[in-house]
């Protein structure tokens, strides 16, 4: 069975924490303020997808490397957009951000399901994190992130794309005899299963560093188990930053997961 989700149910943004984690929320939520505006202009405008894509990974990208340099003039930047500078890997601090996760979803108007991540590596520890879903008007992170309490259900719900599944993930879902949800971009995903909705958010089909540093973190910080598919812990800041599999789940479905994930 397949269940479309397009929105979903928001939770406050975070408002305890420390300083990174309340700049991370702070900034990642105004990325998306600046996104959401500029898309409403847009639809009324009736540009199409591509335009509406392209100057959106561009208008969010520029705010964030400027908003960070403001902030915290002595840190490195590793952002999906931008040209990777060396000098981070001898940084004591890099922010990893992606401007705008799930390009595709953007360009489709009435759409919920794309985020900005803000996360921080502090000599080499994914430390803080935050993914904004402007659609809707929420922002989890580090600070403030859900745990998620409700009982897992008899049969597990898998977040997967709408357009790539592969075979390992869906391997999985069928030997759990999993419900599939679609879904677009990895924040939604991932927020998902922080939020109760989903249980499981697998992927092994190709990633990178920005695509799951905030996710990573803010799942932690719910309590979840967060991994490698083959158990090993994410690690960030590495001079090639392709990190192309993950696995986001409530701790009661980690170990078969794994399992299946590693046959």
């Amino acid at each position: 069975m397949t269940t479309e989700v397009a929105a979903l149910a928001p939770h406050p943004p975070a408002v305890d924490g420390s300083a990174d984690d309340r700049a991370a929320a702070e900034i990642a939520t105004a990325a998306g303020q600046l996104l959401q505006s500029y898309r409403l202009d847009a639809e009324r405008a009736g540009q199409g997808p591509a335009e509406v894509r392209a100057a959106g990974d561009r208008l969010s990208h520029e705010f964030l490397v400027a908003e960070l340099a403001r902030r915290f003039p002595g840190d490195a930047v590793l952002s999906e957009e931008g040209a990777d500078d060396a000098a981070r890997l001898t940084a004591d601090r890099v922010w990893i951000v992606d401007p705008l996760d799930g390009t595709r979803e953007f360009g489709e108007f009435g759409r919920a399901d794309w985020a900005v991540h803000v996360a921080l590596v502090e000599r080499g520890e994914l430390t803080t994190g935050a993914v904004a879903m402007p659609a809707l008007g929420v922002t989890y992170s580090t600070a403030d992130s859900p745990t998620p309490t409700r009982p897992v259900p008899a049969a597990p719900r898998v977040v997967v794309s709408r357009t790539r599944r592969p075979e390992p993930v869906m391997a999985m879902a069928a030997a759990l005899g999993a419900e599939l949800v679609e879904m677009g971009s990895a924040g939604a995903k991932a927020m998902a299963v922080v939020r109760g909705e989903v249980d499981i958010y697998a992927h092994a089909g190709g990633q990178y560093e920005w695509d799951s540093a905030a996710p990573v973190a803010v799942a932690r910080a719910a309590g979840l188990h967060v991994s490698r598919i083959d158990g090993s812990v994410p690690v960030y800041n590495q001079e090639n930053p392709w990190l192309p599999d993950l696995l986001i789940c409530r701790p009661e479905l980690a170990g078969k997961a794994l399992e299946v994930l590693a046959r």
